[in-house]
């Protein structure tokens, strides 16, 4: 799979459809680099032309806003700001939430202003538009699966509808948890949370939100966010039950079920 940067695409004086922003754990952590080639997988078979910035991207800024850092958060954006606006980017996609929403509402204000959508939202598109083709009676055919709304991506962006009807696109049996959509439970990655040490109490979020997707007989829990992916996967390993349930990102279960 050949993937171009925008240097790449500058350099043939062309401009691809739409930039596809990795963030960091879509470069870096092992289990977030399957979504990020999943999911490019599926921009190549829908045949839209897309780039990356490949070493010319830098974090977001987000867990260090959150963190209160607000210095490192400037530069880190004004940087990535200046890469954007150089090659001219006006659409993107990214895959994590947290991304997302800081490039979406909180670029703006130091002069960043793109099109950007989430990867779930993009999907439907696709799939809605008959760019993705699936197979019938494929591998989660009649499945019951749930699926854990990210913070960022429900509660924040108000973005719910999306993701359940890439489910029901898959013929799965989607079964909420106790907590979703409006009311769902952070997976307790968010706000930065991800690199603190955890705080006394009796039991983690994760498990408490591990725990409510068990308790709906789900053999798939679907997630939409490389934070909640880790967070989800530990719960179901804590809980022992690996080899019972599987958790995937929404752009994980498409590509196992593409035409």
């Amino acid at each position: 799979m050949t993937v171009k940067t925008m240097a790449e695409f500058a350099a043939e004086d062309k401009m691809p459809e739409i930039l596809f922003w990795v963030g960091c754990a879509g470069s870096f952590d092992d289990r977030a680099q399957k979504v990020t080639r999943a999911f490019a997988q599926i921009l190549n078979a829908a045949g839209i032309e897309f780039a990356v910035l490949g070493d010319e991207e830098a974090c977001t800024g987000d867990p260090a806003r959150r963190a209160g850092n607000e210095f490192l958060y400037q530069m880190t954006a004004l940087q990535n700001i200046q890469t954007l606006n150089m090659y001219g980017v006006k659409k993107m996609v990214t895959a994590c939430p947290h991304c997302f929403n800081t490039i979406k509402n909180e670029y703006p204000a130091l002069g960043g202003h793109y099109d950007i959508v989430h990867h779930t939202q993009l999907l439907q598109e696709l799939i809605d538009g008959g760019r993705i083709k699936m197979s019938g009676g494929g591998e989660f055919k009649g499945k019951r699966i749930t699926y854990h709304d990210s913070c960022y991506l429900g509660r924040v962006n108000g973005i719910y509808e999306a993701p359940r009807e890439i489910l029901e696109s898959l013929d799965t049996q989607l079964v909420e948890m106790k907590r979703s959509k409006t009311n769902g439970l952070c997976c307790g990655a968010g706000g930065a949370q991800m690199w603190k040490e955890d705080e006394p109490g009796e039991k983690r979020i994760n498990v408490e939100r591990t725990e409510e997707a068990l308790a709906t007989g789900a053999s798939v829990i679907a997630v939409n966010c490389p934070f909640c992916l880790t967070m989800m996967t530990d719960g179901v390993t804590g809980k022992d039950k690996q080899d019972d349930v599987m958790v995937y990102d929404l752009s994980e279960l498409i590509v196992r079920q593409m035409a």
